[in-house]
């Protein structure tokens, strides 16, 4: 009989956990094992039990401990749930292995639509104009160093060996080096001792794609011809792109120079993968021209070789392959600045781009074809060609991004020293666009290198450059767009144009042309409310409609994170949703396809959840095949730590675009009460939240006090600073520090406050409310979100936290409104979605959760603890690195914080 999963994870993780002991034993001694032990056994007590006595018992172990004591612990749980996450990972591989017959894969999403009438052909047309894009981004939450993720990939190999096992002798072996292996974990430090830098994090989003990007992709894209039964290769819809390196917004460290260090970093990543590959392939190719023909196409690319080499006279794949390997080696320094690591045995000329290497790999292939059939069909050759084409020379396309209110200083100092206009900023938006359509009218520069400009403008101008640099050398794929933050008119988009000008990347003409596009993002709810008209705006300028009528589309970032700071949960997920379709209906009109890019979180507070269940949520007419979705802190290991997963995520993603764009019973319009009842909660929502986070007296000075913010923005685990502003506000703090906080303190507050209010007093009946949950995915979505954030919060511990606030009758005050809401949105939730208790109707994730709550709790306990301590002025190095690893472990233990 086949075991549920919470029993599937029990098992790994009380098999994992004995490992973990034994090495404790035996490294600490039995009296430490004992020590740890008896608050692990005290803290499942209590949450079995819940009695006051198992309440006693186990605040009786935490108070016990001494400082040293303390630190030793919260390393020994923030281990022990890391590990929980390795099981829970490897449950995830058994289920892709099984085979099941899950909905959230494109073979799954493929007989969904056929019960739907829609054709295969038709998903096959949607892939050949599709575009599904990950872009991985160094936003700040996740904690953990690259060497503690290089710990946790040994340990879930490990793990993989062990279940693989068939003999006594086999099992025996790979228990032992997992020992070997949870050894060397337990001994690494889990915290980094100096802040991180760009080039870390560009190391960091670089080792996902060697790791497992590039292997993944090629295999998908090979299984999924298989699924639709294609004969002929699939187009490359599926790719992926990068913020590392190129994101400036609030980042003074993203530099000219790193820009250039993130796409050779990248480059050396893709063509080593290409050499490693040739280079097999060479070796095992050894066909011999005496016992079978080739192509003349080959045969031509074999003799162009020149390989002397008399051992390969009579085998011309190998010497063929020998010259495409020369010339990528010759292509190696030129990218990258280094040598290549395996020098070529003949000379070659580099490859002017990768569609040239392709050509030559597919020659190789179209003769292995047609001379020996398909047995070549699928394989290392034809994977390779794939990744070629997916990759390139680039590997993943880097997004630019910088604040609007940088290009309107920098496009005032360059008008004002070119003697066009005094003062930019002083104009009104009407006199703004004017100016600058004019002067995109013409191809006049404005930049002199004879002027001396601010330290601002020189830094924008040589990105501008490097970024020009960088198209010319890695191709048109390594930028595609320019993302312009804080959006709030058509002249932060022109301004970006009037700046790419300066750099030929935006030409003038009839029609004007542009290599990288401007593109905007939206973030507040007034802005998203704003977006269709300015939008609307945009494209109806003459200039700019000849301009994207060339490319067909136009994409428009959404960002989750500020927006629901701004108006809570409920309110940021229905604008969005709103704005969506506007924006569909808007850049339609224009007569261009509209491509989203979702600006998502891990937290629900940032837009996270399960992504295949938001992008079918998603509004009719706004995905059609086109999305890109930001990919972030402790998500993208969680996602993509090792091919498997990352196969997996990203089948799960081209799954939902798929079903969002095709689907038809789920897909019709919004019926008019749908959105007068939506209207309603979420403004009732936004009330309720903005009443207190933005209008109560002193939640601010609560806020610092009753979350570790201080102690995170102390952490070592993002380049970019935790607020926009030096002052101490809610506007000038960033998303991530600020949802990260409140899932710290378990309070969870941006995943749900106001949903209750909401459902209060926003005048719609009960009945049309569970109504709305059984009928419409969107909303069923919205409340399963809401619902997990609820699961994982605890109020009690949210509580204990308000008690760090030095203003007691304050954190009265604004617990208690915590609190209520608390209580009406629990209630509302149960009561529409027909249940007795959270996750009643979602028994699995109920048991997953449940079982990390023993290991979670003790560790806010003695963050609490250790806070207190440290703002009374013990500034011990003890008391700081106590602190750091419990938010570590509280972190492992939740998964999606930030």
């Amino acid at each position: 009989m086949t075991q549920s999963v919470p029993d599937q994870l029990r098992a790994a993780v009380r098999f994992l956990g004995r490992v973990l002991g034994d090495v404790i034993r035996a490294q600490d001694g039995v009296a430490v094992f004992n020590q740890i032990e008896d608050i692990r056994q005290a803290s499942v007590g209590f949450h079995r039990e819940g009695t006051p006595e198992a309440a006693r018992l186990m605040a009786e172990r935490l108070g016990s401990l001494s400082l040293e004591d303390t630190v030793r612990f919260a390393h020994s749980f923030a281990c022990f749930l890391q590990i929980t996450n390795i099981a829970e990972d490897q449950i995830q591989r058994r289920r892709i292995r099984a085979g099941e017959a899950r909905p959230d894969t494109l073979a799954g999403a493929v007989r969904a639509l056929a019960a739907d009438g829609v054709e295969r052909k038709e998903v096959e047309d949607l892939l050949a104009g599709a575009l599904i894009a990950p872009v991985i981004t160094a936003h700040p939450s996740e904690v953990r160093r690259k060497s503690v993720l290089d710990r946790q990939s040994a340990i879930a190999r490990g793990l993989e060996a062990f279940d693989r096992a068939r003999t006594d002798a086999e099992r025996e072996a790979a228990e032992q080096e997992l020992v070997r292996e949870v050894s060397i974990f337990w001994r690494t430090r889990l915290l980094r001792h100096v802040k991180i830098a760009v080039g870390d994090e560009i190391e960091n989003a670089v080792s996902y794609f060697e790791r497992s990007f590039l292997a993944a992709l090629p295999r998908l894209y090979a299984r999924w011809r298989h699924v639709l039964g294609q004969d002929e290769a699939l187009a490359s819809f599926l790719r992926v792109g990068s913020w590392v390196g190129g994101d400036r917004d609030g980042n003074p460290f993203v530099t000219a120079q790193v820009m250039r260090q993130a796409l050779a970093r990248q480059s050396r990543a893709a063509l080593r993968l290409y050499l490693d590959q040739v280079h097999a392939l060479g070796a095992e190719l050894s066909i011999s021209s005496d016992l079978a023909g080739v192509t003349p196409e080959l045969q031509a690319l074999a003799d162009k070789a020149h390989d002397a080499s008399p051992h390969r006279t009579d085998e011309p794949y190998r010497r063929a392959l020998t010259g495409v390997y020369a010339r990528l080696a010759a292509t190696y320094p030129l990218l990258t600045g280094e040598a290549p690591p395996r020098p070529a045995s003949t000379p070659g000329e580099p490859y002017e781009d990768p569609q040239t290497l392709r050509a030559d790999l597919q020659t190789v292939l179209d003769s292995l074809l047609r001379m020996h059939g398909e047995a070549f069909a699928d394989g290392p050759l034809p994977d390779l060609i794939r990744a070629v084409d997916v990759f390139g020379f680039h590997l993943a396309t880097l997004d630019m991004r910088q604040n609007s209110a940088v290009h309107a200083r920098v496009a005032a100092e360059l008008l004002r020293t070119a003697g066009v206009c005094a003062d930019y900023e002083a104009l009104d938006e009407a006199g703004r666009c004017q100016l600058l359509l004019s002067e995109l009218r013409h191809g006049r520069l404005l930049a002199s290198p004879f002027a001396t400009y601010s330290e601002e403008t020189a830094r924008e101008l040589e990105i501008l450059a490097t970024a020009a640099e960088i198209k010319r050398r890695y191709g048109p794929d390594s930028i595609r767009a320019y993302i312009v933050s804080n959006t709030t008119s058509v002249s932060d988009l022109l301004e970006v144009y009037l700046l790419l000008k300066e750099v030929g990347l935006f030409r003038p003409g009839a029609p004007p042309t542009a290599e990288i596009l401007a593109e905007p993002l939206f973030e507040t709810i007034e802005d998203l409310r704003a977006a269709p008209k300015t939008m609307a705006r945009y494209l109806a300028l003459p200039q700019i409609h000849d301009l994207l009528a060339g490319h067909g589309l136009q994409e428009v970032m959404i960002g989750y994170s500020d927006s629901n700071k701004d108006g809570s949960y409920l309110t940021s997920t229905w604008e969005l949703h709103k704005t969506s379709r506007a924006l569909a209906s808007v850049v339609g009109g224009a007569g261009l396809r509209l491509q989203l890019f979702h600006g998502r979180g891990g937290a629900v507070g940032r837009g996270g959840g399960s992504s295949f269940e938001a992008l079918v949520a998603q509004p009719r007419g706004t995905v059609g095949g086109r999305i890109r979705i930001t990919e972030q802190g402790e998500v993208v290991a969680n996602k993509y730590a090792d091919p498997e997963l990352a196969g997996q995520s990203l089948e799960t993603l081209t799954a939902g675009v798929v079903l969002a764009s095709l689907r038809r019973h789920a897909s019709e319009d919004l019926a008019a009460p749908q959105t007068k009842a939506m209207d309603a909660l979420a403004r009732h929502a936004m009330q309720a939240y903005r009443s207190l986070v933005y209008e109560t007296p002193g939640f601010v000075d609560y806020f610092f006090a009753a979350t570790p913010i201080a102690e995170i923005a102390d952490l070592n685990i993002g380049s970019r600073p935790t607020s926009r502003q030096a002052s101490r506000s809610i506007q000038g703090l960033r998303a991530i520090p600020w949802v990260f906080s409140w899932s710290q303190s378990r309070a969870m507050l941006p995943g749900w406050y106001g949903f209750g209010s909401a459902v209060a007093n926003g005048g719609v009946p009960m009945a049309q409310l569970r109504e709305l949950f059984e009928s419409w995915p969107f909303f069923a979505t919205t409340l399963a979100n809401m619902e997990m954030v609820l699961a994982k919060g605890d109020l009690a511990i949210a509580g204990r936290y308000a008690g760090l606030v030095e203003d007691q009758a304050l954190a009265e005050t604004v617990f208690g409104q915590i609190r209520a809401e608390w209580e009406r949105t629990t209630e509302a939730l149960l009561e529409i979605t027909g249940q007795s208790a959270l996750l009643e109707h979602n028994p699995d994730l109920a048991a997953v959760i449940r079982s990390r709550l023993p290991y979670i709790d003790p560790l806010n306990h003695l963050q609490i603890e250790l806070i207190r301590r440290r703002r009374s002025g013990d500034d011990q190095e003890a008391v700081r690195q106590g602190i750091h690893l419990t938010i570590n472990g509280v972190a492992a233990g939740l998964r999606n914080t930030g």
